[in-house]
């Protein structure tokens, strides 16, 4: 029946210029977002190619710019389809969905004169490649309100083998660009997409609130530099879900800012919540929480983790000139298989921006809660070093069940490392095996804790994508 519609819709077009508008809704697809749109437009339609050899730069931003126009009436849908779409850096609209069929690529230009360079961010003080400009992101936007790139699992290619070869060799006079940052945002959605060999983060929502990132494939080669999956900086209400990242580097990274400037920035991370999330990186951290966290991070809701072959399963990294604090923070059901550390802390994390921070600005590590985690092969169990003087404080670990691994997966010209480290540090634990160190020894023996986490729902787990089509 499908076809003969088409045929008969086909027959209609024939003499007629209004041919290609209703070819175009001969089929189309569903997909979830915070709102549907009114109005809608091909990228063919304002001169797309996609034969993975002509650029798309300008068709981006002429269909961007043309469907801005809408913003008011219902707002409106891009789509982008089958095809190989190169293109440079181009800027999303309000009330706006970009939508990419799933046998879409969407290919990254390597020529830096396709992104514009843009300042450094406030709570950063300078690039973090370089102490130059940043490069902008492949898909940027700023001072947003309802915005949506999603798609049928379509493909995002960095192509950001040509930027690691720049970023080793020293050779970059600005920082590399993101496969996608929004800034200054709120209702923000990435979705159903796949993101492969970003020239540095993947996904980087910053001074942002009430942002929904879920149905990410995001992947890297292991020993590709930086190339961190998930960002959330400086943003308030925030939800990922079911997404699976392989990384060079953290497959979550949580900041709010670089030591003087974040400070003086003062824009916290909070109120984040992560479900149903895999990882695999074993040079990295599946969550860290810092380095950059000089805002604040408070209030990380984790549950429902996998870890494989990785190097830490929570990592809080900070140090002195950072201030702020991370606190609050609550994880359970953590699978972890083959992994260095199960769980790090660094008190003595160095990087900083310049000269000009204050080593007496010390940060507030407090209220760590992790329990019901189970872990295979796993190395350590726990380096936890706090800061001389400062103490990470209310750290509890309960309902814990590593098997280490043998003692011939250690180097043997090397001393055994202990499955727990710590220094400068105070909690409690509870049923945790191997048994941790004293300074989280069980203060009450033969009754069983379970560490905290929260029994409320964050505003941003409570929104109902809905049920919108695409006429692709």
């Amino acid at each position: 029946m499908e076809k003969i519609l088409i045929f008969i819709l086909v027959l209609l077009c024939l003499n007629t210029v209004e041919c290609k508008k209703y070819s175009r809704f001969a089929k189309s697809a569903k997909y979830s977002a915070i709102n549907c749109r009114k109005h809608s437009a091909v990228l063919t339609d304002f001169g797309g190619r996609g034969d993975g050899k002509t650029s798309n730069t300008a068709a981006f931003r002429a269909a961007i710019a043309n469907l801005s126009k809408a913003a008011a009436d219902g707002g409106a849908l891009l789509i982008v389809p089958p095809g190989k779409w190169l293109t440079g850096s181009f800027n999303l609209i309000s009330q706006f969905t970009l939508y990419l069929h799933n046998e879409a690529v969407l290919l990254a230009s390597q020529d830096e004169a396709d992104y514009p360079l843009i300042d450094p961010l406030p709570s950063y003080g300078r690039g973090r490649d370089a102490v130059g400009k940043r490069f902008a992101s492949l898909i940027f936007g700023t001072n947003l309100t309802d915005v949506v790139v999603t798609g049928g699992n379509a493909t995002i290619d960095g192509q950001g083998d040509i930027w690691w070869k720049k970023f080793r060799g020293n050779q970059l006079k600005n920082t590399r660009p993101y496969l996608f940052e929004i800034m200054y945002s709120n209702q923000v959605q990435i979705s159903n997409l796949t993101m492969i060999n970003s020239p540095s983060w993947n996904v980087h929502p910053v001074y942002c609130k009430d942002v929904i990132i879920e149905g990410l494939t995001i992947i890297a080669p292991v020993d590709s530099p930086n190339t961190d999956g998930i960002n959330p900086d400086s943003c308030t209400n925030t939800r990922i879900r079911d997404s699976y990242v392989v990384s060079g580097d953290d497959c979550i990274a949580v900041k709010s800012g670089w030591d003087e400037y974040g400070i003086k920035f003062g824009m916290p991370t909070q109120h984040l919540s992560i479900k149903r999330f895999t990882c695999i990186s074993p040079d990295s951290a599946v969550i860290a929480l810092g380095s950059e966290m000089s805002g604040g991070i408070q209030d990380v809701r984790a549950e429902d983790i996998t870890a494989i072959n990785s190097q830490s399963g929570i990592r809080i990294k900070t140090g002195p000139g950072r201030g702020a604090y991370v606190k609050d923070i609550y994880v359970k059901g953590f699978k972890m298989y083959t992994m260095q550390y199960a769980f790090w802390m660094t008190g003595s994390y160095g990087s900083h921006p310049d000269e000009g921070y204050d080593p007496k600005a010390l940060p507030i590590i407090q209220n760590i809660n992790y329990r019901d985690i189970v872990g295979k092969n796993v190395t350590i169990a726990g380096d936890l070093a706090g800061i001389q003087g400062d103490p990470f404080t209310g750290i509890c670990i309960s309902n814990m069940t590593l098997d280490l691994a043998s003692k011939s997966k250690i180097l043997s010209d090397k001393p055994k490392k202990q499955p727990w480290n710590c220094t400068d540090i105070a909690g409690t634990s509870s049923r945790v095996s191997p048994q941790p160190c004293d300074l989280l020894a069980d203060k009450q023996p033969g009754k069983s804790l379970d560490c905290a986490f929260p029994a409320d729902t964050l505003p941003i787990d409570n929104v109902q994508l809905k049920t919108c089509k695409a006429n692709v």
